[in-house]
């Protein structure tokens, strides 16, 4: 069979860019030992360097604490790379062998089990497909007893550019795995609210383990947005790798998206074209896409990023650092050091933001290649010219969906490693949905504005003002009502279970497609605030002050005219709405809970003094019974002798 170090393969053929296999060394950490094609261009199959915008892949693929696992599954998404506009989608399998099955044991493996990962880097995110796919490769692999042994994944990488297209972005298998009624069955009434959060582009944290629970959670709740796995995640990982510890110190010194000695004219910059700013927003001057000034503000807009003078137009150059070596301590991911996980000191940072604001991509990605933009210079003048409607990049149906959510900084990462951990508190990062499975990211609760415990299915929020923004109306308790209902209806008959249309996966996914449809015919119309009020007041006003919604309400959606514009659930108020209003308030509050538990305990005491009573009573009334009956047994008796 073939062994290692074939000569660099051709470019890729289809929409998998690379398959990669990362292992986990005793002295460097997880690294990357195969890629095909090669991951840079020019370098062999076996080279362990990173493209800088992937510097994280190895701790994606191989997660954190997988030593503890036989095997897992690993969602996760890359940043596009220099010149490329797109989101990379990351499926990984992961296992672990005894390195005594090995028949060809390398001088490196020290430890007793080798672990390692067989991951797929997509242009599509056909996550579950790719996952069925990549668990018998990776069995495969692992059977081989000889991981040398790379012709299997070469077919693995020819087989799927040859069977995988965009047309199945069109189709079911896009949510292969994704299970909705499963989401409703553990989440219950508190779906609606996760699907609120995420409306609202907030911070919000998925915690649980291992990974394959976590990501399959995160993906399906972004599944019941209409055209979102599909369409909706290719803007939703722009962001900038953190220097190294080492690199640190240099910071003031360098801007990591320059090239050695890259110009940078003061005076030119107020002209130059639309760039890309940090988290992917588009900068034009000081002006943000809505023509608004940027939130990170310019402390010494005379000043350069060295401290020099550049109102006069001056060309200042600046020194980039050399790479990360792949040696850092960044590698080690089991005796991570905590200091990595601390922000650098604020020295430097106003200037930093200022130059980072009119920033463009890296010099050698040209800037045609950056997203649609709205907002335009005039020709040497600096002027602003809106454009009609704010254009998302994304690709839109007739309703305008996916709403732009994952977008300007707007991070989608079913799973971070710790050491993206940086990114939580990030500038150029306006929100998240994130998912994680090591506590350090759960016990930082003031880095999100949700935590969303998978296990308990708690849905934690921290600011007493949002919790009341998204307390469901009585319209939302009865939708959320009616998908519960549904989804249990049937369930104890093992043929019949989730095998129906109602109740189902995509009826699932229809209900809250039509609740969204419904909101946004409703926001159109003239004189809707009893309309809203069904959505709740408060929530909708939060709403409207969120990019997606100023990116779809820029535009014209002629067909929702076509959608009945209420809230699917509207009505009059009722005894069952009270009953229902009673049982989301003692489910979620946490004197309900309390009250709830002392009533559960109450009532188990009941029934066991009941059962206490039962036999005390039980037994004296059978002790009662057998003696009237030897009693009249008795006098039966003597009333025959008597007649005698």
């Amino acid at each position: 069979m073939e062994k290692r170090g074939a000569p660099p393969a051709a470019p890729p053929r289809g929409p998998v860019l690379h398959i990669v296999v990362v292992g986990f060394h005793h002295k460097k950490g997880c690294q990357v030992e195969f890629s095909y094609p090669p991951l840079i261009p020019g370098e062999g199959h076996d080279s362990h360097n990173l493209p800088e915008e992937w510097k994280y892949l190895p701790f994606l693929a191989l997660p954190d604490g997988a030593h503890n696992y036989q095997e897992d599954t690993v969602f996760f998404h890359l940043p596009p790379r220099c010149g490329d506009r797109t989101t990379v989608y990351g499926v990984s399998c992961y296992r672990q062998i005894e390195a005594k099955a090995l028949k060809v044991r390398q001088a490196d493996i020290t430890r007793e089990t080798v672990q390692k990962s067989v991951c797929v880097l997509s242009q599509l995110p056909l996550y579950g497909l790719l996952q069925a796919k990549l668990q018998l490769i990776t069995h495969a692999y692992f059977e081989e007893k000889d991981f040398s042994q790379i012709s299997i994944l070469k077919e693995l990488y020819d087989h799927m550019n040859s069977s995988l297209g965009g047309t199945l972005l069109e189709g079911s298998q896009v949510y292969l795995g994704l299970s909705p009624r499963d989401l409703v069955l553990h989440f219950r009434h508190k779906v609606l609210i996760l699907f609120k959060l995420i409306l609202l582009e907030k911070k919000v944290l998925f915690y649980i383990s291992p990974v394959n629970r976590l990501v399959g959670a995160l993906m399906t709740v972004l599944s019941l947005f209409p055209g979102m796995i599909e369409h909706g995640l290719t803007d939703s990982s722009h962001y900038r790798p953190r220097k190294s510890v080492s690199e640190d110190a240099g910071l003031q010194e360098t801007t990591p998206w320059l090239d050695n000695s890259t110009s940078v004219s003061a005076g030119g910059i107020s002209n130059t074209n639309l760039g890309t700013g940090k988290g992917g927003k588009k900068m034009a001057g000081n002006h943000s896409v809505e023509g608004q000034k940027a939130n990170i503000p310019f402390c010494q807009s005379e000043k350069t990023y060295n401290g020099a003078q550049s109102s006069n137009g001056t060309v200042q150059h600046l020194e980039v650092p050399s790479r990360t070596s792949p040696e850092s301590s960044e590698s080690d991911w089991e005796t991570l050091d905590p200091s990595i996980l601390e922000e650098s000191s604020m020295k430097g940072e106003c200037e930093k933001a200022a130059l980072e604001q009119v920033e463009n991509r890296p010099s050698e990605c040209p800037s045609s290649e950056s997203l649609p933009i709205t907002v335009q210079p005039q020709a040497n003048t600096g002027h602003m010219v809106l454009v009609p409607g704010l254009i998302s990049g994304l690709e839109e149906d007739q309703y305008g969906m996916p709403l732009a959510i994952f977008t300007k900084g707007y991070l989608c990462l079913p799973y971070m490693a710790l050491q993206q951990h940086h990114l939580l508190s990030d500038v150029t990062v306006r929100g998240f949905v994130a998912g994680a499975t090591n506590i350090l990211f759960r016990q930082q609760k003031h880095l999100s504005d949700a935590i969303v415990e998978i296990e308990d299915a708690h849905v934690q929020i921290h600011d007493p003002e949002l919790r009341k923004i998204l307390n469901p109306t009585t319209a939302d308790l009865r939708f959320a009502d009616y998908l519960v209902k549904h989804v249990t209806e049937n369930r104890d008959d093992v043929f019949l279970d989730g095998t129906g249309w109602e109740g189902g996966d995509e009826w699932i996914r229809a209900q809250f497609s039509a609740y969204l449809h419904a909101l946004l015919a409703s926001v159109l119309q003239p004189d809707n605030e009893k309309t809203l009020s069904d959505f709740g007041t408060a929530f909708v006003a939060a709403w409207k002050n969120t990019h997606n919604y100023r990116v779809w309400n820029s535009n014209k959606h002629p067909a929702l005219a076509e959608v009945h514009s209420s809230h699917p659930f509207q009505g009059q108020y009722s005894v069952s709405d009270v009953k229902l209003r009673l049982s989301h308030s003692v489910q979620n509050s946490e004197r309900g809970k309390k009250i709830g538990n002392v009533m559960v305990s109450t009532s188990r005491n009941v029934v066991q003094t009941g059962k206490a009573v039962g036999q005390s009573v039980g037994g004296a009334f059978t002790s009662a019974k057998s003696a009237m009956s030897s009693w009249f047994s008795t006098f039966t008796q003597s009333s025959q002798s008597l007649g005698d």
